[in-house]
């Protein structure tokens, strides 16, 4: 950051991709070498695309480069992710005996295709003109904060800020503030909540109470550790003079699982709305057209997250209450918000569980036990748990709603108490940088859940 800082406003790109390529580097080197690859494919595709219309007039052959592009992404997040996944159900449909190629799973692979994809369809949509500056671009595709597990920064959001950006102290100062609180989510709250889900997975005694924490502490547990990470990429994007887009904004105060999906890592469900669901026909078909879009969509947003089978039903679980809301349950729920909040906790917290599980039949076991299916309501392990994590569990679902937000605008806005607010905020920034740094030395290597995807 300091490089990046006193090096002169030409080569800032250059320094920013040199850092961000020895970041990624420091974890897969093995992968450095693909991920130039893909980036120099789709420069040279996007030039292609642009040389097809402007100077051939010739808008099949740039299709043609476009489809190009989108088939080699695929085709190496396929290889990589998906290869195995379909050998063994090709195995398991045939009774063949294939081995497996496992192959090991670049570290943000998903996140870093999608953006070469919205790239060169974006070029092909003439939405944007190609990048002629490959520095530029390979900057904008291995940007370090947001490399890994985003959120999803398309090449439009950014376009202008790779070569006119402004820097500025609020700005470092809004960054450190949004770095500072994602390291809190992740570190002080995702964890501890991470603990009371591997206590759960490791004890004998499921209860009802016990499973429901569990299904909470999952939930919340995915929440802030995602969310976590987008703060500080957003944070960070703004001491380098990038303003990333939101990710997250306050899911679980949703009355829908269709309002859910607009707060719950926006970026990418307005990737697959953009590049699946309209050119699919989005809402402009009939019934039965709309259904197979929809199931269509999250089945592919389930396979996104992962390659196994419980992925695939958390899509597709979506899928069907998103169908029920628009032609049943739609207006009952824009009438009733307490129950509408209420039905959204539980579907949500449910499909957690299914997302979590080591496979499905795990998955719907632990739903039983929510139910009381064979298991007692409590019991003792569950009142420890209780007396153990019960106010980082309160406070994890006050955290996730706009309260804390809400009452510090509000305090903000009193005269004289903003002065003592401003110098609180910096004495509050130092002390969480160090429980943080305690939990850090202290605890053991958690990566973040969505370095997998």
């Amino acid at each position: 950051m300091i490089i990046y800082i006193i090096v002169p406003r030409r080569m800032k790109n250059i320094a920013l991709l040199m850092g961000s390529l020895f970041f990624y580097a420091w974890g897969e080197p093995r992968y450095i070498i693909l991920m130039i690859i893909q980036i120099s494919i789709n420069y040279i595709l996007g030039l292609l695309i642009e040389y097809s219309y402007e100077v051939k007039n010739n808008k099949k052959m740039a299709k043609g480069y476009m489809i190009i592009s989108v088939i080699f992404g695929l085709g190496i997040l396929g290889y990589y992710k998906y290869a195995d996944f379909f050998i063994e159900n090709f195995n398991n449909i045939t009774g063949l005996n294939i081995e497996l190629l496992k192959v090991a799973l670049p570290v943000g692979i998903s996140f870093y295709t999608f953006q070469t994809l919205s790239y060169t369809i974006d070029v092909y949509r003439r939405q944007v003109k190609a990048q002629k500056n490959y520095i530029n671009l390979a900057m904008y595709i291995t940007m370090f904060p947001q490399l890994i597990a985003g959120p999803i920064v398309r090449y439009t959001d950014i376009k202008a800020k790779l070569t006119d950006r402004e820097y500025s102290m609020e700005q470092i100062a809004y960054g450190i503030r949004r770095l500072v609180i994602g390291l809190f989510k992740k570190v002080i709250i995702a964890n501890t909540l991470g603990e009371i889900v591997v206590q759960y997975n490791n004890t004998d005694e499921k209860t009802v109470i016990y499973t429901w924490i569990y299904a909470i502490s999952v939930s919340l547990q995915l929440y802030y550790d995602f969310s976590g990470y987008s703060d500080m990429a957003i944070g960070l994007g703004s001491m380098l003079g990038f303003d990333f887009p939101e990710n997250f904004r306050h899911p679980f105060e949703a009355k829908s699982a269709t309002e859910f999906w607009r707060k719950w890592h926006i970026t990418l469900g307005s990737f697959f709305r953009d590049y699946l669901y309209i050119p699919l026909g989005g809402n402009r078909v009939g019934n039965i057209r709309y259904i197979f879009n929809i199931l269509i969509v999250w089945m592919a947003t389930g396979l996104w997250h992962g390659a196994a089978w419980n992925f695939v039903i958390w899509g597709l679980y979506f899928a069907v209450f998103l169908i029920i809301e628009k032609y049943i349950l739609k207006t009952y729920l824009e009438k009733t918000k307490i129950v509408g909040h209420i039905y959204l906790c539980i579907i949500v917290m449910i499909s957690f569980v299914i997302f979590s599980a080591d496979n499905i039949a795990s998955g719907i076991d632990t739903i039983c036990m929510m139910f009381g299916h064979s298991v007692a309501l409590s019991g003792i392990k569950t009142l420890y748990c209780i007396k153990n994590y019960g106010i980082i569990i309160l406070m994890a679902v006050i955290g996730s709603t706009h309260i804390p937000i809400s009452i510090y605008m509000r305090a903000k806005k009193i005269k004289y108490i903003d002065k003592i607010m401003d110098v609180c905020e910096v004495v509050a920034i130092m002390l969480i940088m160090v429980a943080v740094t305690a939990f850090l030395v202290s605890g053991s290597y958690n990566p973040f859940l969505y370095f997998r995807f």
